[in-house]
C-alpha cells in the first residue's frame, strides 16, 4: 500500500484560546481528491489552514510524505510541495495575469516557462487575457488564475478553500473537471466545499466535519449513499 502524502491527525487548536478543532483527522493519498464538507463554522476551513501551517495547533500531527513538518512556515511547507489557494484575496488584481502565475514560480531556480504553458493548456480562458489585469477578469477567471499561481510551485498537495464560491454552475462545473484534470497528473487535492453534493461526486475520499471533529468519513459515494448524510448535509 502506498504511504498517504498528508497525515493530518488529531488535530486540536485554533484562534487564541478557543479551540476551533476537536481531534480533527485528514488523510490524502497520492493523487487523490479529498474533500472536507460540513456546516458553517465546523471548522473546514481552519482544518486547511492547520495543515498549512496558519493556524497554531496545541496537539496533533501533521506529516508530509512522511515528514513531520510541525516546526516549518506556510513559506517552507510549499518548499516541501504544498499549494495554497485563499478563497479570498487570491490574486494580486493590478497585476497582470502572467504576473500573477510568475509570482507563483518566486521559489523556483528553473526555467519555468514550461509550467507557464501547462497553466495555460490547462486553463485556455486565461491565456488569452495574460496581459490582462487579474482585477478585470471574471470571478471564475480569476480562481483559475489564482490555481494557476498555486500549480507554478509544481505542487504534490494543492489545497483549496471554497474554489467555487461565488461562481455560477457552469463556471463550477468546469474548475471541477481541471481539478479532476490536476489530480490525474498525480498531484493530491484538499479541497473545502460549500457545494458538497457537487463536491463529493468528485470526491475519492470525503470527511464531514461537525465542530471541529469528524463526524463522517468515507468515499464520495458513500457520502452520497448514506441517508444521514444526505438528509443532515445535503439538503435531502
Amino acid at each position: 500500500m502506498s504511504q498517504a502524502f498528508l497525515s493530518a491527525t488529531g488535530m486540536r487548536g485554533g484562534y487564541g484560546k478557543a479551540d476551533i478543532l476537536n481531534g480533527c483527522d485528514l488523510i490524502v493519498d497520492p493523487g487523490q481528491i479529498a474533500v472536507i464538507v460540513g456546516p458553517n463554522g465546523a471548522g473546514k476551513s481552519t482544518a486547511m489552514k492547520a495543515v498549512f501551517g496558519m493556524v497554531s495547533l496545541r496537539e496533533g500531527t501533521v506529516l508530509l510524505d512522511g515528514q513531520d513538518i510541525a516546526a516549518l512556515s506556510p513559506q517552507d511547507r510549499v518548499r516541501r510541495g504544498m499549494g495554497f489557494v485563499p478563497q479570498l484575496g487570491n490574486v494580486f488584481p493590478t497585476m497582470t495575469v502572467e504576473e500573477n502565475l510568475e509570482m507563483g514560480a518566486f521559489i523556483r531556480s528553473d526555467d519555468f516557462r514550461a509550467t507557464l504553458e501547462q497553466v495555460y493548456h490547462l486553463f485556455p480562458a486565461i491565456a488569452g487575457k495574460r496581459r490582462q489585469n487579474a482585477g478585470e477578469l471574471s470571478g471564475g477567471q480569476r480562481q483559475q488564475v489564482a490555481v494557476g499561481r498555486a500549480l507554478m510551485t509544481r505542487p504534490k498537495l494543492l489545497m483549496l478553500d471554497e474554489p467555487t464560491a461565488g461562481v455560477s454552475p457552469i463556471v463550477m462545473d468546469e474548475l471541477f473537471d481541471r481539478i479532476i484534470e490536476i489530480a490525474r497528473t498525480g498531484i493530491s487535492i484538499l479541497m473545502v466545499e460549500q457545494n458538497a453534493r457537487q463536491a463529493l461526486e468528485i470526491a475519492d475520499i470525503g470527511y464531514v466535519l461537525v465542530q471541529g471533529a469528524n463526524r463522517y468519513t468515507g468515499t464520495g459515494a458513500e457520502l452520497m449513499a448514506d441517508a444521514e448524510v444526505r438528509r443532515t448535509f445535503l439538503g435531502g
